[in-house]
């Protein structure tokens, strides 16, 4: 300490260091003695080491995922500790573990939630499971839908798992109040997790399909799963960046934008014109509900094509070869990606010719039965799957096929503006329909033939096209009629009810809605038609995103008194004979049977039929 007032004293350099040291010995000995016998490679210490799969080492290990672990005798830290000082639980309805409790997940599960939070400002809270928790992020715009647009992601604090199913209204005057719905939930691939540095994953979601997402903190380091409050905010601002899928192209422009009110369509997509690889596709072209009297009053009968109407799932289809071999992507109705669903449809890319790449064209995927006629029940076993193992597992039991019956552009170039007659020409000579993919012929004849040729074979209907309309995209129009045979209706999922007796455990019946004016009208529930294991898929599919309120309007007492509801995201189809007028209940649906989900489109996509 002597050295502290000499007037002389000056920084050694490394020879004078080294000849200290020498003479004198390590003068921070005492200091890592304790630290190194920490270290000292005893039995025990290694055992834990062994279980942990890691070698022993000054700190925490790292786990083959790229997840940080820590020794197992070390103290497990509260992550939790922030999130519980800001909120008391007789005030608020959001999950508040007690002071102690464990983590409610396991350290390697791969949840994650996307909630609208319509606070004092609307944002968008994104949150990752990793080591029990949900570590979280605010998004003030949203996700990213560009690769070249970032946006801020403010990291908040660590919540708990139990949040990730959390729908609610926040009481005003407590922290975060407002009201709170689940925008999107599912699971992830972890790619890579660096806490405060880094986190790449791949989102698979069940209301806005798989994208591919980093995180990349901006700010200075901070305490992992701290708060804005226990420092400098920007020590908390990261970026999140839209990637491209591994080992793919350029990634998807995202159709779905956030800033959309919820319920409501985002807006009229765009006519494709020159439209480069990765762009957001159109949505398809929608027709009108009416029946062979209302298409018969539009008078000149010679002035409509008819082609079958096909019971699957509509996609718009893209296929490009800007980047080496041709490529297939697959966009539902509502603009979710269904690529990976459905891999078998890539031979799409083999059934048009290089020098036309890029195209655009419409159509429908279905799912034969044994007599060769589309079967809606058998699609569903490859509904909403998006893992390969499951997709493989499911392939193998049921095939798919592609029916397409329209093209929106060639070489690039729109072909929207042309005619119903030449896009048809346009089409026939675009693709070589053989294997699973088929241009099937419009009918040749009159409609009163092509109805019946359509009950004979035992089709959905038949769809009426003028043969002078253009292709409106994302748009409902009257120059395409749809002729159902039997009444079916989209439907929105707004709860359950419970069974009874043994079944108890189980869904009894689904509560159903359909979109007005006002929002969504409740039009009675369905119970038949499922299967003993749906039932049971539908405790689980239901339970991940149940809520506390009622989401429907005029629901009657008898069916909201023992009610699940449900976040109002997901679309079914049922058949009916009738709908109801009073004094029975006026617009509820009559005999429902369940037909299955509706994966390719969204709740805002739904109105009533007839």
């Amino acid at each position: 300490m002597g050295e502290l007032d000499d007037p002389d004293l000056a920084h050694l350099d490394k020879d004078q260091v080294v000849e200290r040291v020498q003479s004198m010995g390590d003068p921070l000995a005492a200091l890592t003695a304790g630290h190194l016998a920490s270290l000292e490679p005893t039995p025990e210490r290694m055992a834990t080491f062994a279980r942990k799969g890691a070698a022993p080492s000054g700190g925490g290990s790292t786990d083959d995922d790229g997840r940080d672990s820590t020794p197992g005798d070390a103290p497990r830290r509260d992550r939790l500790e922030a999130y519980r000082a800001k909120r008391d639980a007789s005030r608020t309805p959001e999950p508040v573990p007690g002071s102690g409790e464990p983590p409610d997940g396991s350290p390697a599960g791969n949840s994650f939630v996307i909630q609208e939070h319509h606070a004092r400002r609307l944002h968008w809270d994104f949150r990752l499971e990793h080591d029990g928790v949900l570590v979280s992020w605010a998004l003030p715009r949203g996700e990213p839908t560009d690769t070249k647009q970032n946006h801020l992601a403010v990291q908040t604090e660590d919540h708990p798992l139990a949040y990730g199913s959390f729908e609610g209204t926040i009481p005003a005057g407590e922290y975060g109040g407002g009201e709170v719905t689940i925008w999107d939930a599912g699971t992830y691939e972890l790619e890579k997790w660096r806490d405060d540095e880094e986190v790449i994953v791949t989102l698979h979601g069940e209301q806005h399909g798989t994208r591919r997402l980093a995180l990349i903190h901006t700010g200075g380091h901070q305490q992992h799963g701290s708060s804005g409050a226990s420092g400098r905010a920007e020590e908390n601002n990261w970026l999140i960046h839209l990637m491209a899928p591994r080992d793919e192209g350029p990634a998807p422009q995202r159709a779905t934008q956030h800033a959309a009110p919820r319920g409501k369509a985002s807006g009229q997509p765009t006519e494709p014109d020159d439209e480069p690889a990765g762009a957001a596709l159109p949505r398809p072209m929608l027709a009108t509900a009416g029946t062979v009297e209302t298409l018969t009053a539009e008078g000149d009968p010679e002035g409509w094509a008819y082609e079958m109407k096909w019971d699957g799932f509509r996609v718009v289809a893209q296929v490009t070869g800007s980047t080496g071999a041709p490529t297939v992507r697959l966009v539902s109705r509502s603009g979710k990606d269904m690529t990976v669903t459905y891999p078998e449809l890539a031979d799409l890319a083999s059934r048009v010719r290089a020098q036309d790449l890029p195209v655009v064209v419409d159509g429908e995927i279905v799912a034969l039965d044994a007599r060769g006629r589309p079967s809606f029940r058998r699609l569903q076993q490859r509904a909403n799957l998006t893992r390969a193992g499951d997709v493989a597992a499911a392939r193998a039991k049921v095939g798919v096929e592609l029916m397409l019956f329209d093209v929106l552009s060639v070489a690039g170039r729109s072909l929207v503006r042309r005619t119903y007659d030449e896009r048809r020409e346009i089409l026939e000579g675009l693709v070589d329909g053989s294997g699973i993919v088929h241009v099937p012929p419009a009918f040749d004849g009159d409609l009163a033939g092509a109805v019946a040729t359509s009950r004979q074979l035992a089709l959905e209907g038949v769809v009426a096209k003028r043969r002078t309309s253009t292709y409106t995209a994302g748009r409902r129009s009257r120059t395409w009629i749809k002729i159902k045979h039997s009444h079916s209706q989209e439907v929105v999922v707004v709860g359950w009810r419970p069974g009874h007796g043994d079944r108890s455990h189980l869904v009894g019946s689904l509560l159903l809605a359909v979109p007005d004016d006002e929002g969504l009208r409740y039009v009675g529930r369905v119970g038949s038609g499922f299967t003993e294991k749906d039932r049971r898929d539908l405790v689980t599919r239901l339970g991940r995103i149940e809520r506390v309120t009622n989401p429907a309007l005029d629901v009657p007492a008898a069916d909201a008194s023992d009610a699940r509801w449900v976040t109002p995201h997901l679309v079914g189809e049922v058949d009916y004979a009738d709908w109801t007028s009073a004094p029975e209940g006026d617009g509820k649906l009559r005999h429902a049977v369940w037909r299955g989900w509706r994966p390719d489109k969204s709740p805002e996509d739904v109105r009533r039929e007839g």
